[in-house]
């Protein structure tokens, strides 16, 4: 497993992969721990992040015929790729999810799911004892309460797991601005999805392109 101290223990597009667990209406139905809209918004830029960087993604679900099909804003993203359905509770009992994973090579695992307590923990505590240095993505997930996503992310914590946000994945990955083949990618995502950040960089274009003030 990788340092969680130094350079080495940020993440780094080249071996990163990230999975996406159960983002369907049924989980949504009882998601307390945040507000639904704020969860679709910031996997929906998780996602768009991943795919500036080209970083492998797996799509997953659950009884699908029953739970629904993945959130459309996810989907498009990715508009080509069938989620893997599962019928397992746990993402990475699945061989369907990890046997592409390990081929990979990859071993920077970054998950979000629906429910933190259910979906995301099981996964990550059987990753971290498999190696992997495991990234959970707290607000990009949620579960019944808060109450129970909390407890959910201090035992991901426990077990080695490393709590992230979904802009600092973007930021660690971009690392340096002067990576032009990638800025202007993740600052449209920022623009569309970053909240009070995206309002701010946008009020920043519009003042780049001012016309200067007149001289007296």
């Amino acid at each position: 497993m990788a340092a969680k101290n130094g350079l080495d223990a940020l993440l780094r597009p080249e071996d990163s992969f990230l999975v996406l667990i159960d983002h369907q209406p049924y989980q949504f139905a009882n998601l307390n721990s945040h507000e639904p809209m704020m969860i679709v918004n910031n996997v929906v830029g998780l996602a768009k992040a991943a795919k500036v960087f080209n970083v492998p993604t797996i799509l997953t679900t659950v009884l699908e015929e029953r739970g629904g099909y993945l959130i459309k804003g996810l989907q498009d993203v990715f508009p080509d790729q069938k989620p893997i359905d599962r019928t397992f509770i746990n993402t990475w009992q699945d061989p369907a999810v990890t046997d592409i994973v390990k081929k990979s090579g990859r071993k920077q695992l970054i998950l979000a799911a629906l429910w933190t307590e259910v979906c995301l923990a099981m996964p990550a505590i059987q990753a971290l004892a498999e190696g992997y240095d495991v990234f959970i993505v707290t607000d990009a997930s949620g579960g019944v309460s808060a109450e129970a996503h909390d407890m959910a992310v201090r035992r991901m914590v426990a077990a080695g797991a490393v709590p992230i946000t979904w802009m600092a994945v973007g930021a660690e990955w971009q690392r340096d601005w002067a990576r032009a083949e990638t800025a202007g990618g993740l600052s449209g995502v920022i623009l569309e999805h970053g909240g009070a950040s995206g309002v701010a960089f946008a009020w920043e274009l519009q003042l780049l392109a001012a016309t200067p003030p007149a001289q007296g």
